[in-house]
Formats: structure tokens, C-alpha cells, sequence
């Protein structure tokens, strides 16, 4: 294998785990930041994204001795407006280099080129990161300029480390978790992925930052299955791509899988054809009627079960649901999980989602990168039936706290009193949080663009009240909004956001 000689402001191929080469520099790790002990390695600044990570000396290829190359196996649309970045940054570079070279006694004059340099954990020489668009080379980085070495740089017979990345279960690896304290300047960074053994058995994973494209996450090489395309689905689905699944999708409405068609999902004609090609499909529905429909209706998921399959029920349902799924996946072999997930429409199209996991524990830590894909956090609580219990609690909270939110706000109204400065009020104060802003600033302005169905949260109250019953524990509060919510349907606000729910009190 030849010998490269990389330092600080070069620009590279870096490669990670089962990610193709991405564009990069090589930059100074900020000051918080710890190499890695064992191999030399060199951190580095992907272009096209936000991302960096400390890249194996092996992992790495000099930039234009192999650009043709990458180009040539690599065809995705965010791969190729990386590319346009790192050319874009050598433009701006080759200006600067120009605009130099005609300044008076700098003209015609080389300044010495600095010696070879390997990041070492005792480093003083660190920067802050900049990004590429932003200012170009550093004080630090050395001369002859990037153009003129890597243009006339080594590069055939080079090859890539073959290996994958050998991490836990749950991906920890050396790449966006090395920071011992927060910056604000290095939040990608400074997130790390958690696992948190609790005295319950439950587990909880903090993933890793969601919105990181090239490295954070090490995708499973399973062939995931997504059923159904939903405010909440079509945001895990495009998550779960941009992290590098490889996705087949269904919906029952077919024209809504054509977006994701074209970001690079495959396309399932039948839930059970699904199953079948899947190694592991997720399946996020609106009802119990609808999950079981999915599972046990014609050519449905049941019919593409076999041995090792495995089935995540995402739907919010009540626990008998989720009992009887269990049964019949497992009766032919395969492997259940429930993972419904706490959050909205924008947490999902952020990746910012809660999973809520119960069944089988093997199946969930298969399904790690995919939760770290679409979730801020993931809990596992235990057997099949304790997630459905969870999330319906949850959804009680929520629901409820809206119906009493849009109930003070017609009562400020009724008695005088500013709506704006009750909300105003309202998020000095201990109940301040972003759901009450944004909801009760959206009821002020008319605007109940769903973000969470209404009729979904009046489902969710009607399923925990009906737990409560069945457990003999009183839900009163829970039974009072959802009459609240049940006057709001019959006032055609069912597709609306929940906090339309504000409309019960004004007609």
C-alpha cells in the first residue's frame, strides 16, 4: 500500500463503517475534543454537511488523485452537492491564492512548507472549526497551497480498509461522542449516545444528533420495510433514507411513496411483499382497526412473515392490540416489537422523536441505528404491551393539558382579559414550554394546520380512559377533555391539529 502524507487543510476521501467516501478536510479538533487512542488517525470536516469525525489514516484518500474515481461509483443527489462544496471552497481558495501572488514582495515567493503532522492527544495546535463556505485556510494551514500538493499527489493502489466498524449494539462509536463537556460551538458534537440501565429493567438510548448526514449513524445493513406514509411515518421514512437505510415503502394511498421513490426508496405493491423482502418492517398506522387490518387483512404483513422476520408496530394502540399482534407474528416464526413514538409531525421530520419500545429485547437492539435515525431518545420497557400502556398515559397528559390550555384562553377572553398576555404570561412562568408557545400562538392566528390529528388524540384518550376502567382506576380528568374533544370532532375539526380543540369552547 502507498504511503500518504496528509495534514491539516488537505482535502480527502474519508470513509467510515459501511458510509461510501465522503468529502472532507482535514482540520484542528477543537480544544474539548479527544483523539482516540490506537490507530493514527486525523479528524476531519465533511463537506455537505455539519459532520465530523475522527477518520482512520487508512480510511483516508487524497482529494483529486481520487476524485474521478468516488465520482464514478457515487451518484446520490447529496453526495454530488458536497462535491460542488469542496469545489466551490477551491475556487474561493485558487481567488485568494491569486489576489496573493500579485501583492508586492510576495510575488513570485514560496513560503516553506510546514513538516508532516499527525494529530497526538498533547496537540496545542487547535482551532476552532470553520465551515468551508465561510473563510478558507487557516493561519494554520500549510503551504504549498492544497491545490498545488494534492494536485501532483499520490493516490493509485491505494485501497480502502475493508473492515466495518466494530461497535456495541448500539453504534458507539469514535465519531460525534468524544466530547467530555457541551459546547454550544460543538453541539453536534457534544451529544453523545447513551445507555442507561435503569432499577425497572427499562432502557433508555439518547441518540447520538439526528440531523448529522455522513457518519453519525452506522446504518444497519438489514433491508428495512416502512408501512404507511402518515404525518408521522413520511418523517421517519425520509429520516431513516438520509442516514443511508435501504427502505421499501407502501402506503395505502400509493402516490404518497413517490417523494421517497425519488430520495431512493424501494417500492413494496403489497404489505406482505413487504414482510417478505424485509429483514425488519416498521409499520405506523393510524387506529387498532387499521394495525390489524395491516397485519391480518388481505395480502397482508402476516402473509410475509417467516422465521426471523422481524414486525415493529410504531401505531398507537391499546395493549390488547399489541397482545394479539405479538401472538400471530410470533406463531409464524417471527420477531415482534412495539415502538410507538411520542412527539409530532416536525419532531419527526427533525428526528427528534421518543420511541417507546416493549417486546423482544434482541429485535430493538437490531433496530438502533433506525431508532438513532428517527429519535432524539429510545426507551425499552419490558414486555410487549407496556409501550402501548406508556404512550397512551402520555397522550392522556397531552390531551387533556390542551383541552385546559384552550379552555383558559376563551375564559381569558370571555372575562376581558388579553389572550396574548395570558400566553405571555403563561411562558414566564413554571408551565412555560415550546408545545404551549407554538400551540397557543397558532390558536391566536387561526392556524390548526395539523401537526397531531385531533381525532388521534381524542382516539388516545378514548383507549387510556378504557385502560383505566379495565385496571379500576379513575380517569376523570381524561374523561372530561374527551368530551371536550368529541364536541371539536362533531364541529368538523377531526383532521385538524389538536389544538383546534380551542373551537369546542367558542361555538
Amino acid at each position: 500500500m502507498a504511503t500518504v502524507h496528509l495534514r491539516i487543510g488537505d482535502l480527502v476521501w474519508g470513509k467510515l463503517g459501511r458510509y461510501p467516501p465522503w468529502p472532507g478536510k482535514i482540520v484542528s479538533p477543537p480544544k474539548d475534543l479527544k483523539k482516540p487512542r490506537g490507530k493514527k488517525c486525523h479528524f476531519v470536516k465533511f463537506f455537505g454537511t455539519e459532520d465530523h469525525a475522527w477518520i482512520k489514516v487508512e480510511q483516508l484518500k487524497p482529494y483529486h488523485a481520487h476524485k474521478e474515481e468516488m465520482i464514478k461509483i457515487n451518484k446520490g443527489k447529496r453526495f454530488q452537492q458536497a462535491v460542488d462544496a469542496v469545489e466551490d471552497f477551491l475556487k474561493k481558495a485558487k481567488g485568494k491564492e491569486q489576489n496573493s501572488d500579485g501583492k508586492g514582495d510576495l510575488k513570485g515567493k514560496k513560503t516553506p512548507s510546514k513538516p508532516l503532522k499527525i494529530l497526538e492527544e498533547d496537540d496545542d495546535d487547535l482551532s476552532a472549526l470553520k465551515d468551508p463556505s465561510e473563510k478558507d485556510l487557516t493561519d494554520s494551514d500549510p503551504e504549498p497551497s492544497t491545490l498545488e500538493r494534492l494536485g501532483a499527489g499520490p493516490g493509485s493502489g491505494f485501497k480502502w480498509e475493508s473492515s466495518p466498524v466494530k461497535d456495541d449494539p448500539h453504534f458507539h462509536h469514535f465519531l460525534l461522542s468524544q466530547s467530555e463537556k457541551p459546547a454550544s460551538s460543538m453541539e453536534p458534537i457534544s451529544k453523545r449516545l447513551k445507555i442507561i440501565e435503569e432499577d425497572t429493567g427499562s432502557t433508555s438510548i439518547q441518540a447520538a444528533d439526528s440531523t448529522a448526514i455522513n457518519g453519525s449513524i452506522t446504518p444497519t445493513d438489514k433491508r428495512i420495510g416502512f408501512l404507511g406514509l402518515g404525518l408521522m411515518g413520511s418523517g421517519i421514512v425520509s429520516n431513516l433514507l438520509k442516514m443511508g437505510h435501504v427502505v421499501t415503502v407502501w402506503n395505502r394511498t400509493a402516490e404518497k411513496c413517490d417523494l421517497f421513490i425519488q430520495e431512493g426508496a424501494r417500492l413494496g405493491r403489497t404489505p406482505a411483499e413487504v414482510a417478505s423482502i424485509c429483514d425488519i418492517t416498521f409499520s405506523c398506522v393510524s387506529d387498532p382497526k387499521a394495525a390489524r387490518d395491516l397485519v391480518l387483512g388481505p395480502s397482508g404483513v402476516l402473509q410475509g412473515i417467516r422465521p426471523g422476520k422481524c414486525y415493529i408496530e410504531m401505531s398507537t394502540v391499546d395493549p390488547e392490540t399489541i397482545t394479539e399482534l405479538s401472538q400471530v407474528i410470533t406463531s409464524r416464526g417471527g420477531r415482534f416489537l412495539e415502538a410507538p413514538v411520542a412527539g409530532s409531525q416536525q419532531l419527526s421530520n427533525d428526528g427528534m422523536l421518543v420511541i417507546l419500545a416493549a417486546g423482544d429485547r434482541t429485535v430493538y437492539e437490531d433496530c438502533s441505528s433506525c431508532f438513532q435515525a428517527m429519535g432524539k431518545t429510545s426507551f425499552f420497557l419490558g414486555e410487549a404491551g407496556n409501550a402501548a400502556r406508556m404512550m397512551l398515559i402520555l397522550n392522556m397528559v397531552q390531551g387533556s393539558f390542551m383541552a385546559t390550555v384552550a379552555e383558559g384562553l376563551t375564559l381569558a377572553q370571555a372575562t376581558g382579559q388579553s389572550q396574548q398576555t395570558f400566553l405571555d404570561i403563561l411562558c414566564q412562568g413554571q408551565m412555560a414550554s415550546t408545545f404551549v408557545d407554538q400551540k397557543c400562538q397558532n390558536i391566536l392566528q387561526g392556524n390548526f394546520k395539523p401537526d397531531y390529528y385531533l381525532k388521534h388524540i381524542q382516539k388516545d384518550l378514548r383507549l387510556a380512559i378504557s385502560m383505566g376502567d379495565m385496571a379500576n382506576h379513575p380517569t376523570p380528568m381524561a374523561a372530561a377533555a374527551n368530551e371536550v374533544y368529541k364536541r371539536a370532532k362533531a364541529l368538523d375539526q377531526s383532521d385538524n391539529d389538536i389544538s383546534a380543540v380551542y373551537r369546542a369552547y367558542i361555538h
